[in-house]
């Protein structure tokens, strides 16, 4: 998407503002996405030490054309205000706006073709459950838009965490969003994912066929810990907090089918756990190896805009910066 935009760019006096909400991993694949990237200036907006060290780390210390906005809220305060600039008659006048998070189905349309890969290596007549670390809900609606399509999956499932809008409106059929809730997996932080509506066009609003291939699961901090350390002591493997309510959710959707050995899923691990070292040390009661691609990020220093979540204060702010 990066090298589209600097494509399109090329031969024009023209200039794109990338405005991204991120709660934590999306900022920070954006920022290296596009770093450097000419005429193209990404601003990333990411909630107040409602983030890890490292995925702050990501966000802040890269420079160049990469801007970061500390917001004193959460990542739906952050989101609320990429979604009002996009409308925002004087914003747009001044700069040619974009976004480069699941807001823009640019970015989670090629995430459908790790699905297709998943599958190449699916070794069971029966097509696998697969189930996925829910937040922004953009990466589970680029899994079920191919199995619209015709890629053969037996259900999915939305595993959450304690922010558990989508799980009590399966339940209740009331779409309540909510206050947002701090947890350890903090990039599934959303209490108004804003990409579960486009979930709900696939089965063109009717809930019913919606239930027939999405489960959602709400799992606490306690149980995401529970499962890192199961999964460490039992397969000398470490999950991240997200992932681990990933894996969590799948067993427990399969129950006994998967003790039985005539049932299987593929669950989605969506982080590194250096990302997380407090809580998943603290379980594993291990040091976690940083990887030589994060070390460096450990030295660098953190720049970034402090803001309050409003979006007057946010479009001053723009309105004062130049739009080359």
């Amino acid at each position: 998407m990066s090298r589209c935009l600097g494509y399109f760019n090329r031969n024009k006096n023209h200039h794109t503002t990338v405005l991204v909400a991120t709660s934590g991993d999306t900022g920070g694949a954006v920022a290296n996405g596009f770093l450097g990237i000419e005429s193209v200036d990404v601003i990333i907006l990411y909630p107040s030490k409602k983030v890890s060290t490292v995925q702050e780390l990501q966000l802040t210390t890269l420079g160049k054309n990469i801007t970061a906005i500390e917001v004193n809220g959460s990542f739906d305060d952050c989101q609320s205000i990429v979604k009002q600039a996009f409308t925002d008659v004087d914003l747009n006048n001044k700069f040619s706006l974009t976004s480069a998070n699941s807001i823009n189905v640019a970015r989670w349309l090629p995430q459908q073709l790790y699905y297709f890969y998943a599958y190449q290596q699916w070794q069971y007549e029966e097509p696998p459950v697969i189930s996925v670390p829910s937040g922004n809900f953009g990466n589970i609606c680029a899994g079920i838009l191919p199995h619209v399509s015709g890629l053969p999956v037996k259900h999915f499932i939305a595993a959450c965490n304690s922010n558990d809008v989508v799980p009590e409106f399966l339940q209740t059929g009331n779409y309540q969003p909510k206050k947002t809730i701090p947890t350890i997996s903090n990039a599934m932080d959303v209490g108004n994912p804003s990409n579960f509506v486009r979930v709900l066009e696939l089965f063109h609003q009717h809930v019913g066929d919606l239930k027939k291939v999405l489960s959602s699961y709400s799992i606490g901090d306690a149980t995401t810990k529970a499962t890192i350390e199961q999964v460490f002591n039992q397969y000398n493997y470490t999950l991240d907090p997200h992932g681990a309510i990933g894996y969590y959710a799948l067993i427990d959707y399969l129950g006994d089918a998967v003790k039985n050995n005539n049932s299987g899923g593929i669950f989605l691990e969506t982080a590194h756990p250096v990302k997380f070292p407090e809580t998943v040390e603290e379980v594993i009661r291990k040091k976690i190896e940083v990887p030589h691609t994060v070390q460096y990020l450990l030295s660098r220093k953190k720049e970034s805009v402090m803001m309050n979540d409003t979006f007057d204060d946010f479009k001053e702010w723009m309105m004062n910066r130049s739009n080359y």
